[in-house]
């Protein structure tokens, strides 16, 4: 295996799922907010899940944001 290459490519993924993670997130509170569902300051509990099921990869990461 090319490790080089590897972690390329393990990088170019998360990169996609970092940034279309965080308009997701970010849209998501702007309407909750607009909505009344939320407040305009607080936290929210995020739960972020992780899978590779080719490898046996089932991950949950569990996190929270403010705003």
């Amino acid at each position: 295996m090319d490790e080089d290459r590897f972690n390329m490519e393990v990088r170019k993924f998360l990169k996609v799922v970092g940034v279309t993670s965080q308009r997701e997130i970010e849209n998501a509170v702007h309407a909750a907010i607009k909505a009344g569902k939320i407040k305009g300051q607080g936290k929210i509990a995020a739960k972020m899940t992780l899978r590779v099921p080719e490898i046996g990869l089932d991950r949950v990461i569990d996190g929270t944001i403010e705003f």
